[in-house]
């Protein structure tokens, strides 16, 4: 694993600013090399941060992204509580991506998390051409938050979804906040990534940060989040990242 790179802004506006920079040379490097660029977010404030600059993008080439969740709740896709609604009204409601390229949950499914997870874990491989059998599924960036337990996706501290190794796409009934279904990418998903995106401001987790970023506490879902061949990327504010003296902010480069 590499080290993970950490940049600290002065507040969350110049994050967003830094993270529609660095989406979109993502993205047009993901282009160049295999013709589309595939993004996975998460919930919470993250969607938000991530469109503020990005949506108004003009070099971004919307048309070739295939959009996916790193986590989902069960509900259905205009509850106030998806993913998917809150991603649609922040970024794609604005912007030209083809909606059969937004891989989103079955709405038939979100009684049954089980068979839910199975289906996105089909959607998923088909969209990306993979084969589930053998290797995870590689995105060209996967979007993520934590929760002051140091969750990250659904996978929450000691439960068994952390450690799940066989599975890319599983399940979860009994989530420490509501709604209590959930499906959730895994760990071996989110290591196989290209990129792996940390989005965190506020200042209210900076102790978690910190167990994170410089402990690699693995008590803490997020520590296990260490790309084998990507890179790892924490955007932060200075509130956010004040506690870090191990892994300390570098200056944004692209």
């Amino acid at each position: 694993m590499q080290q993970p790179k950490v940049y600290s802004f002065p507040n969350a506006d110049q994050v967003a600013q830094a993270l529609d920079k660095f989406l979109a040379q993502a993205s047009a490097e993901a282009i160049k090399q295999h013709g589309r660029f595939s993004v996975a977010f998460s919930g919470g404030s993250l969607p938000a941060t991530a469109a503020k600059y990005l949506k108004d993008n003009k070099s971004v080439d919307f048309g070739k992204w295939f959009v996916f969740f790193s986590d989902e709740r069960c509900v259905e896709h205009t509850d106030a509580e998806s993913n998917y609604k809150l991603v649609k009204d922040e970024l794609l409601s604005h912007v030209p991506i083809p909606d059969n390229q937004v891989i989103r949950i079955s709405e038939s499914l979100v009684n049954d998390s089980k068979l839910a997870a199975e289906d996105y874990d089909l959607q998923m491989s088909k969209a990306l051409g993979c084969d589930i059998v053998n290797q995870p599924p590689a995105f060209d960036c996967i979007l993520l938050g934590i929760g002051p337990d140091g969750h990250t996706c659904s996978l929450f501290p000691g439960h068994p979804q952390v450690e799940e190794k066989s599975k890319w796409v599983t399940f979860i009934d009994d989530s420490p906040k509501p709604p209590a279904s959930r499906i959730t990418l895994t760990i071996p998903v989110l290591n196989q990534a290209k990129n792996v995106v940390f989005v965190v401001t506020g200042g209210s987790k900076s102790d978690t940060v910190k167990l994170i970023v410089d402990g690699r506490d693995q008590a803490l879902p997020a520590a296990h989040v260490a790309p084998s061949e990507g890179g790892l990327y924490w955007f932060l504010d200075d509130a956010t990242a004040k506690y870090l003296t191990v892994n300390k902010p570098a200056e944004f480069k692209l």
